[in-house]
């Protein structure tokens, strides 16, 4: 199924299949107290007819309260099994979310916000579980139930039968025309929920940015227009449902009140017995009540297809795993290189051309090679491209024509878990994960014993918040790492990257939050992983950079010079100036 094609009861069936055992056992349930519940007014008619000829009325009124007991019993252990299964359907449909969210492909974040993505995790998937409990099957049960009355009520007297199937039409046609405009407007109120959510997330995160700017009324303003929006729509949601239930309410009186009069005038004619007509009123309410079932039913089975069309608007996303199918016809070796892998350059850009959208590419032509066991750095004033080269070493994003080898292997031609198992990535902005410091250095290596998480924070000079807190490793860093220093949040993403150990780092802007003290810390921690290592490193500080193996120097996308830092002070005009503004040469 595309992108964006309507879903209907095929997928929503297809959500339910792991859930057929309980259905049954649901359905069996729900058809034996219907089964129950149609032998009532035969009952009722038996012990007023008993009545009536002075019979004994025990053995028709002990029955009578067994189907009534019965029929409770077996309803309530119907209502358990469904919400069970409606509860187990949420979480299905939430673990598939989460994992499938968790490995969209870059560009979906950079065009999604992060709080739609949540609503539909949350609130979206949540209205799945009235489509089980309250939607589907009744609708299934009701409609069997309308099926079995109008037989039952058909036998008694036909000629009552056709005369509440007449007055039943009229209100129900009213009634189905209003339901079938609820489900476009249950999808826009989830869209505006997931929108509204969006603008809470944003605030949130940038509280103190908003504070300082003194912009709270604003954002307020922004989050309650779209409340407003939603609450317009639910308003006429609610005037849908207020149209449906009274259109329902006229047709089931104006019924009843028909069937009394006919049904009336046929008893004192004696044409009609008043136990039948007893019994005939009762297969009425039996065939009427499940009718508004089924109406209501439809609204909620229409709110539910509203928000599982967004849940699988989501699913049908392609991952970065579908995606990791071979997309060159690199082999394994490049063609011609007289290289194999154990030779090969641990990093080589070959004629990489990149855009982030169809206008000016972020990078051209750019070529270089990184060989194994070296430090290369990758310098150059803003906007140059420096950080999208990691990027795509990552496989954040393919390039758009040329290769990147690691290894000497075209990494399209690798699935990405085996590619980012041989890379460290530290980030420019270092996030920081809500939890323990603990959590945060085992993300990479589970692993790891209380004596290498200290050892690793030891490495980046950070080992003091751990031993000044008497929760040690176990002390909390915030949302998003807000309990600690710019600095400290820095040297707590390099240790995370350091202790997984990988044979290649990638360190993108690694000393931009460190002071003084702590920059040159970094560095000796930098000679000290340098060895068995390979770094490429992205740097405004040439500081950090001078005694680098090599240095790439980039401008508007493209490498204008590769050399070591006494070379590109001579032969390069930007090294030189960028040097010369650093204090680096006079």
């Amino acid at each position: 199924m595309s992108q964006g094609e309507r879903v209907g009861l095929r997928e929503l069936l297809q959500y339910l299949r792991g859930h057929l055992p309980l259905m049954a056992l649901a359905a069996l349930l729900s058809l034996t107290a219907a089964g129950g519940t149609l032998l009532q007014p035969l009952l009722i008619r038996s012990l007023i007819e008993a009545i009536s000829a002075s019979r004994s009325t025990t053995a028709p009124a002990a029955m009578l309260v067994g189907l009534l007991l019965g029929a409770a019993a077996l309803n309530g252990a119907r209502d358990y099994v469904l919400r069970r299964t409606g509860e187990r359907l949420v979480l299905r449909v939430r673990e598939r979310l989460a994992a499938h969210v968790l490995r969209l492909p870059i560009t979906e974040y950079d065009h999604r916000r992060t709080g739609d993505l949540l609503s539909r995790i949350g609130a979206d998937s949540s209205l799945l579980r009235s489509v089980v409990t309250s939607g589907l099957f009744e609708l299934a049960t009701g409609s069997l139930m309308i099926l079995g009355a109008a037989i039952a009520a058909l036998l008694v007297d036909p000629l009552l039968f056709l005369v509440t199937c007449a007055g039943m039409a009229l209100g129900l046609t009213g009634a189905a025309l209003v339901a079938r405009r609820t489900r476009p407007l249950a999808e826009e109120a989830q869209a505006l929920l997931g929108e509204m959510t969006s603008g809470v997330e944003r605030a949130i995160r940038g509280v103190r940015t908003i504070r300082a700017a003194r912009a709270e009324q604003r954002e307020t303003h922004t989050i309650e227009c779209i409340a407003r929006q939603a609450y317009t729509l639910g308003v006429r949601q609610a005037r849908l449902q207020a149209l449906i239930n009274p259109l329902a309410h006229i047709a089931t009186q104006g019924v009843l009140l028909l069937v009394l009069g006919v049904g009336g005038s046929r008893v004192a004619s004696g044409e009609l017995s008043v136990g039948d007509l007893v019994a005939f009123v009762l297969f009425l309410f039996f065939l009427v009540l499940p009718v508004g079932q089924v109406v209501s039913a439809n609204s909620q089975l229409q709110a539910g297809l509203g928000a599982l069309q967004r849940v699988e608007d989501v699913l049908r996303l392609r991952t970065e795993t579908r995606d990791d199918e071979p997309t060159t016809d690199s082999p394994t070796v490049p063609r011609g290189s007289g290289s194999d892998p154990a030779t090969a350059p641990a990093i080589s850009f070959d004629d990489v051309t990149f855009g982030y959208t169809s206008g000016r590419p972020a990078l051209q032509g750019v070529s270089f090679t990184v060989a194994a066991g070296t430090r290369t750095a990758v310098v150059g004033p803003s906007g140059a491209g420096k950080s999208t080269v990691l990027a795509l070493v990552e496989r954040f994003y393919d390039v758009t024509s040329g290769s990147i080898r690691v290894n000497g292997v075209d990494i399209r031609s690798l699935p990405r878990d085996q590619l980012r198992a041989q890379l460290g990535y530290v980030e420019q902005e270092a996030p920081v994960l809500a939890g323990t410091i603990r959590a945060n250095l085992t993300l990479g290596a589970p692993g790891a014993t209380d004596a290498q998480l200290m050892a690793a924070l030891d490495t980046v000079n950070l080992a003091g918040i751990a031993e000044r807190s008497p929760l040690g490793l176990d002390t909390e860093v915030g949302e998003g790492g807000v309990l600690l220093s710019g600095g400290e949040r820095q040297r707590l993403a390099i240790a995370r990257t350091l202790l997984a150990a990988p044979p290649i780092l990638l360190l993108d802007e690694p000393t931009s939050n460190l002071d003084a003290r702590n920059e040159a810390a970094f560095r000796h921690a930098v000679d000290a992983v340098s060895a068995g290592h390979t770094l490429l490193i992205v740097a405004h500080r040439l500081a950090t950079v001078v005694d680098a193996d090599q240095i790439v120097v980039m401008d508007a996308g493209k490498v204008i010079a590769v050399g070591r830092h006494d070379e590109l002070t001579q032969s390069n005009p930007l090294y030189r100036d960028l040097a010369t503004q650093q204090l680096l040469i006079a």
